[in-house]
């Protein structure tokens, strides 16, 4: 798939960015020119290219120059803060970075606006060679230059394709590693998931939606943040495919953003009760996808199923073909299969990626019971909250999560924070959550209060640490449930 992207021409629509469309033959342009800029500053395979462009076609065409020539891409997230990326730049050793003048505001004149965003880098300048792409402003890198010539031949063979770092601390990031036979396997199965058609528009911001729709040529919309621009996108594109975080989609339905055809939506937990929102808004199908910076993606559920899901747990589908699963001796899911990740850089390459996560496996069907870390203990019983979340989503619920809060002697109390949607009935709401809680036996959580669940990293995820700190601040909200 990204072979044939990184050397064949594409023609046709590819991106639409409001009322500008960017063609197949545009966005081909521009990769061969970028592939032949790299060649001539000596990259090749092996090398590493760090990466901090903002997502549309300057992004997706170096991503496809440097595949082009073997070159490795190291994904730079402006949101991990400076020091972290400058441990990370430091592990990955890019043998060049390139930056738009959007990022390298964020590491200078900008940088007190962008930190009120939760957006700062360090100076890349100081940290290797750098060069800008697209508009140069004064204090900026010196230009990518654009040289005609030849575009370099296709490097032919397997090898690593791209770094995305997860986790980690300053002192010790940790990244995965991605060949390119794995990436392309992961791609074609988003692409055996979404099946996209030629000439209907996908609506997904991400790399992994981009090209699986690029190759089938589908043209590809960056979803707006913002539920009344997206709207007008939904309704003027008419997409075949949307894809949206669980928070991005939240505030889409809390704006009164209409649906239509399929919806994804994965890098966090995906409640049933989220996904039959998305259907009332007007959806033909609402898929939960399992994904892991290490498997993308593991496993799928469409709505309907997850919704007629009555077990303990959260139920995330069938493992999709490819990826095999068995459980550790500590509960613990364990995926490989031709899409899981090489290794973790600086680590020897592994045949088995431990999730996480506590889980379940009924033939293929995987049910989550938490994450192993975010176990609470409480009278010497072990409560994993992903076992029980799942069923606090009653309508009406945005979002919950259970967390533990010190009660002594290394005990905890066990406090759900419940994030409620915008203008809805509490008291409804309250009575909902009398039976889940009822149900929940020894791990009924000690304290109920009403708060909106903090969120952390690109992905939005529920931040736990803070959910945790806000359970303890507030130590005497309780609620009837």
């Amino acid at each position: 798939m990204l072979d044939a992207l990184s050397t064949g021409v594409m023609s046709g629509p590819a991106l639409l960015r409001g009322r500008k469309t960017v063609s197949g033959e545009d966005l081909t342009r521009l990769r061969d020119r970028y592939a032949t800029a790299l060649h001539a500053r000596g990259l090749g395979a092996g090398d590493t290219l760090g990466l901090a462009i903002r997502p549309g076609p300057r992004a997706v065409a170096m991503v496809l120059a440097a595949y082009r020539l073997g070159v490795r891409v190291a994904l730079l997230d402006p949101t991990a803060g400076p020091d972290v990326l400058t441990a990370r730049l430091s592990l990955a050793r890019p043998a060049l970075i390139v930056a738009d003048a959007a990022a390298q505001a964020v590491a200078g004149w900008a940088a007190p606006l962008a930190r009120r965003a939760g957006l700062a880098l360090p100076d890349f300048t100081a940290l290797g060679p750098t060069v800008t792409v697209g508009a140069r402003l004064p204090g900026n890198a010196p230009a990518l230059e654009l040289r005609p010539g030849p575009v370099p031949a296709a490097y032919d063979g397997d090898g690593d394709a791209v770094i995305i770092f997860t986790s980690g601390t300053t002192s010790s990031p940790r990244a995965v590693v991605h060949t390119r036979a794995g990436l392309d396997a992961g791609l074609r199965s988003v692409a055996e998931l979404v099946r996209p058609v030629a000439g209907v528009p996908v609506l997904g911001g991400t790399f992994f939606v981009m090209v699986p729709s690029l190759a089938a040529g589908a043209p590809v919309a960056t979803p707006d943040r913002r539920p009344r621009v997206l709207a007008r996108q939904v309704l003027g594109l008419r997409p075949q495919a949307v894809y949206l975080t669980p928070p991005q989609l939240r505030a889409a339905l809390d704006g009164g953003v209409p649906f239509r055809g399929r919806v994804y939506s994965g890098s966090a937990p995906v409640s049933a009760h989220l996904l039959d929102r998305v259907r009332a808004a007007g959806a033909d199908e609402a898929w939960g996808v399992y994904a892991l910076t290490e498997v993308f993606p593991a496993a799928a559920v469409e709505s309907r199923d997850k919704g007629a899901w009555d077990g303990a747990g959260d139920l995330v589908g069938d493992l999709l073909p490819g990826v095999h699963g068995r459980v550790g001796d500590d509960g613990q899911l364990l995926l490989a299969g031709t899409g899981v990740c090489d290794r973790y850089l600086g680590a020897e390459p592994h045949e088995w990626v431990a999730t996480g996560d506590i889980a379940t496996l009924s033939g293929r069907r995987v049910v989550l019971g938490g994450r192993s870390k975010d176990m609470i203990l409480r009278n010497a019983e072990n409560i994993y909250p992903g076992l029980y979340e799942p069923s606090l989503h009653v309508p009406g619920v945005s979002l919950a999560v259970l967390v533990g809060v010190p009660a002594g002697d290394g005990d905890e109390h066990v406090v759900a924070i419940v994030e409620t949607v915008p203008g809805v009935d509490r008291a409804g709401v309250e009575a909902a959550l009398r039976g889940p809680l009822d149900r929940m036996g020894s791990a009924r959580p000690d304290r109920v209060m009403f708060a909106p669940v903090p969120l952390a990293g690109r992905s939005r995820k529920p931040d736990r640490n803070a959910a945790a700190s806000l359970a303890s601040s507030i130590p005497h909200q309780r609620v009837r449930p």
